[in-house]
């Protein structure tokens, strides 16, 4: 057991392993199916793993990092800036693709993609559709923000991969603001984003 909890890949294998039990469990004993049903499931999964690893990474940074950096001496930032941050911000923006890519698939399996995208204008809509839309909305504004603004300017900040070895202390400063504001403004968008998903599902009982 030591030999699993100490080492991640070994502890993500065998999280990986009990969800084939449950697999198992599901085609055997449960009697289930492997049918569009549970592709579907499949694909909702993925989504939801994707997500936690996206929005526990936005939350890391702006209830953790982001406060605590102050705190930090001068010294040891460095070891923040050069290590913790860029891994932290690879599963961060890879989440978000994933996230994004899998709530996209599943509107479409689930026949609601363009009632969905559109918010009930190209076609007539339920609430639910309408309400879930707009949560892949803010969604989708998030994923580009993380992509498009945040990464770009954290690239710069933090000098990743020294792509960027001349900028000086104040044009880093004022990429660190810029992708500092756009992860605050996406904490803010998360907190309806997750309430439209949500209750899609636990309101309206779209699938």
């Amino acid at each position: 057991m030591t030999a699993i909890l100490t080492n991640l890949r070994n502890a993500v294998i065998a999280g990986f392993v009990l969800a084939i039990v449950l697999v198992v469990l599901y085609a055997t004993v449960w009697g289930g199916s492997f049918d569009d049903n549970y592709w579907r499931f499949l694909v909702r999964w993925t989504h939801v793993i994707a997500g936690i690893m996206w929005i526990g990474h936005l939350y890391y940074f702006n209830f953790t990092q982001i406060p605590t950096m102050p705190k930090i001496p001068d010294e040891l930032k460095p070891a923040i800036g050069k290590f913790i941050a860029p891994e932290a911000l690879f599963w961060f923006r890879w989440g978000a693709m994933v996230t994004m890519a899998a709530g996209l698939i599943l509107a479409m399996m689930n026949g609601y993609f363009v009632e969905a995208m559109t918010l009930g204008l190209a076609r007539p809509a339920t609430e639910g559709q309408i309400c879930i839309g707009i949560g892949m909305w803010l969604g989708l504004i998030m994923w580009f923000n993380v992509w498009f603004i945040i990464w770009p300017n954290q690239q710069k900040a933090l000098n990743i991969a020294d792509k960027h070895p001349n900028l000086d202390k104040d044009a880093k400063a004022k990429h660190a603001r810029t992708a500092m504001l756009f992860s605050r403004t996406n904490t803010v968008l998360s907190v309806p984003m997750l309430f439209a998903m949500v209750a899609a599902q636990g309101l309206f009982n779209i699938s």
